[in-house]
């Protein structure tokens, strides 16, 4: 297990539901992990947890003919954040590249791992499409951008909404595989050094603010994130669809996590 910037009685806790989880809903946890911001290493002071988590269920269940239920949400308050997928949700979203879903694999905070998970994270990177993936982080930056930082007084959490994701699509655009999780690493190699210092100030301003705080609307800023929008829209546009069409190895490894 992997545990970074987390202090104990939180990763207690967080073990303590998972395993509640395992005995209450008789499945087992392939994989757990952080997602949101604290995965991606800019939560504020009063952020919560993001837990989520893999599992599979015993095999009767996927054979039986009525519609099934391939999600577990358990938790929501103001300190956890826990929900599931089921192993079968979550290879048909990997046939198409979902990029959440690699980020949670690819997460820098894991509670839970299991050696089927590793077997299965493998497979998955088959899958993932630049074209798929690029969509995604173009559209998550332009509907920040354009929802929540075009007043003059704008909420700083949104910028990081913003930059991580066109960073991300900077990363597919060069490296043509699934991006880094953690904002740090994706600003160190991918952001343009003219641009270096305004972030690593807005980072840590942003450690110290709460989660709706607001500050002053940066200019300089905006007009670098209206740019990188024009580019990777027209990068799409003339970008082949790459996804992976085959079922073959999802569905073997769906057989060999079951046991069958």
């Amino acid at each position: 297990m992997i545990y970074q910037g987390f202090d104990g009685a939180i990763e207690e806790l967080v073990s303590q539901k998972l395993d509640e989880i395992e005995q209450k809903e008789q499945v087992q946890i392939l994989y757990a992990a952080e997602s949101g911001s604290r995965a991606w290493g800019f939560a504020s002071p009063d952020s919560d947890y993001d837990i989520r988590f893999i599992y599979i269920r015993p095999v009767e269940f996927y054979l039986r003919l009525e519609e099934k239920k391939d999600f577990i949400n358990w938790e929501l308050n103001d300190i956890l954040d826990i929900n599931g997928w089921d192993l079968s949700k979550v290879l048909q979203h990997f046939h198409k590249s979902n990029a959440t879903l690699y980020e949670w694999s690819h997460s820098p905070i894991v509670y839970r791992m299991t050696k089927r998970w590793e077997r299965i994270a493998l497979v998955s990177e088959e899958y993932f499409s630049c074209k798929a993936s690029l969509y995604h982080y173009y559209g998550t930056a332009n509907k920040n951008f354009y929802e929540h930082l075009q007043k003059e007084w704008v909420t700083y959490k949104k910028y990081f909404y913003v930059l991580r994701p066109i960073l991300a699509c900077r990363w597919i655009e060069e490296r043509k595989s699934p991006p880094p999780v953690l904002f740090s690493e994706l600003m160190r190699t991918m952001l343009e050094e003219e641009q270096q210092e305004l972030v690593q100030n807005l980072v840590e301003q942003k450690k110290q603010m709460a989660e709706a705080e607001k500050g002053e609307r940066i200019d300089l800023l905006n007009q670098y994130i209206e740019e990188k929008l024009i580019w990777y829209k027209e990068k799409l546009q003339h970008m082949e669809d790459d996804r992976n069409p085959d079922w073959e190895k999802l569905n073997q490894i769906f057989l060999e996590s079951l046991s069958i």
